[in-house]
């Protein structure tokens, strides 16, 4: 049974007056992350904005418990807190690792993906701003083709992201989802359905970024939107090897009507330096992408 907002749980484990900035989608996201995992879970996080949510010791705005580890060691860090639990006998609480885009693509890539080798169990969440947005949005691993960041402020990125999830299904793993704060709905289910699932899972979430990005506060859930209504976000998951389509994006799917990237690029500061011809490339790219997970979709199959 799909969630909806009259059966979606009333408990909050994401108190009032966090520290994010105004607009924040991962404030968002983490709620109903937490949500889906009824409080029974450790979190561990390396150096992100996740850190500024949570607080600073002694106090904190999160109602569950939380390692701090290093920016490289996300996925060691929940390893061992899956090994110290299964020592104790304690099969009642999720390991949740989650780490923004540099702690995943880039700097703990090494230890997500021995984790992942390992099969791990554990639930690893990577909240994609796409940009070291906590130091002053510098470029990342996810950081799109011309967007302008702290170290690529003239002519903006000359390289496409990593698709994370790709990389990670790459691994065998029995669980891959993205997702969308902007659909939180749609990202609670995903996360309840990791949480029956053994071994290592991914959940690749988008996470507008307004001062990132250089939108307005208010239109966080609009940007999101329409990252999915032009398929620069597509909302899939990958159980087993078979790719479904989800949400929004099975919507957009049935109906064929995927709009232009320019409508999403034009409503952020940070593409402003883009040119018609570099529009044009990425629409292109884009539609291939999305072709692909089309054709996937409509003819799944199980791993041999």
């Amino acid at each position: 049974m799909k969630t909806t907002a009259v059966n979606l749980p009333e408990h909050e484990y994401v108190l009032p007056g966090t520290r994010t900035c105004p607009g924040c989608a991962l404030a968002l996201a983490y709620r109903h992350i937490l949500k889906a995992l009824e409080g029974q879970v450790i979190v561990t996080v390396p150096a992100s904005c996740l850190t500024v949510l949570h607080g600073m010791y002694p106090v904190t705005a999160v109602d569950v418990p939380c390692v701090n580890t290093p920016f490289a060691t996300t996925g060691a860090s929940a390893s061992g807190l899956v090994a110290g639990l299964k020592a104790l006998g304690r099969g009642d609480l999720t390991v949740l690792a989650i780490a923004g885009d540099g702690g995943t693509h880039d700097i703990g890539i090494q230890a997500l993906s021995g984790a992942a080798e390992r099969q791990a169990d554990f639930i690893f969440v990577c909240y994609d701003n796409e940009g070291y947005m906590n130091t002053g949005n510098q470029r990342s691993g996810s950081t799109p083709l011309g967007a302008l960041s702290g170290t690529t402020p003239i002519l903006g990125k000359q390289q496409y992201p990593k698709d994370m999830a790709a990389i990670m299904e790459a691994h065998a793993l029995p669980y891959v989802a993205t997702a969308n704060a902007c659909f939180p709905l749609d990202l609670y289910d995903k996360v309840r359905k990791a949480k029956g699932i053994k071994g290592t899972r991914f959940i690749h979430v988008f996470v507008p970024c307004p001062p990132g990005w250089l939108f307005p506060f208010s239109d966080t859930i609009r940007i999101g939107e329409l990252a999915v209504e032009t398929g620069w976000n597509v909302l899939y998951e990958v159980e087993n090897g078979v790719l479904r389509l989800n949400s929004a994006s099975e919507t957009v799917a049935r109906k064929g009507n995927l709009k232009p990237v320019r409508e999403f690029l034009a409503q952020q500061g940070r593409f402003r330096g883009v040119d018609e011809e570099r529009i044009e490339e990425m629409q292109s790219r884009l539609i291939e992408r999305w072709q692909r997970l089309l054709d996937r979709a409509d003819q799944p199959r199980e791993r041999g």
